[in-house]
């Protein structure tokens, strides 16, 4: 069991050996991770992230629903507030393969919350499907893309072999 010394003893070694002080919240040619919360398909250890090298945002079966088009546009202002200029951006989706969210599939009521839609719209969202539903997500930002240059890509994670699969390739959109 982790416990909070555990947690306050590993804090210290990181503040103590990898700690930036410097480092800008919204960093400049960073990529934004959208990715699941389950422990299993973490993509800082899945793509060998270092400290600082990408903005993660971690939901439920790694989806691009409505709060996580949210969540980047609020960062995107936080950025332009410390005087960034809005640019180019690269957004990963990534899902994975035995996730979760397959098991929310007899909750309509709870998904179709979960995503902003009628329950009717849920086949849409091809949930037990990460291949498919990765694709939907970054066909649903090309849809509605953000101000700026984009380069959206769709990866599925295998929990089974740890490699990570590009389904769908980085494609350049401006707005």
């Amino acid at each position: 069991m982790i416990t909070l010394d555990t947690l306050k003893q590993r804090n210290h070694d990181f503040a103590a050996h990898q700690f930036t002080a410097s480092m800008s919240i919204f960093p400049a040619s960073k990529p934004i991770i959208v990715s699941c919360v389950d422990p299993r398909a973490d993509p800082a250890h899945i793509l060998g992230l270092e400290f600082g090298d990408a903005l993660v945002i971690r939901n439920i079966g790694g989806r691009f629903t409505p709060e996580t088009r949210q969540t980047i546009v609020m960062l995107q202002n936080v950025a332009q507030a410390q005087g960034a200029t809005p640019g180019k951006g690269n957004l990963i989706i990534m899902h994975h393969t035995d996730c979760g969210i397959t098991r929310l599939a007899g909750k309509p009521d709870l998904l179709a919350h979960y995503f902003e839609i009628d329950q009717a719209e849920l086949g849409a969202k091809a949930v037990t499907d990460p291949r498919t539903a990765v694709a939907i997500d970054v066909a649903a930002f090309k849809a509605n893309p953000l101000p700026g240059e984009w380069a959206v890509s769709g990866l599925v994670y295998n929990v089974t072999t740890g490699l990570i699969e590009a389904v769908v390739t980085p494609d350049s959109l401006q707005q």
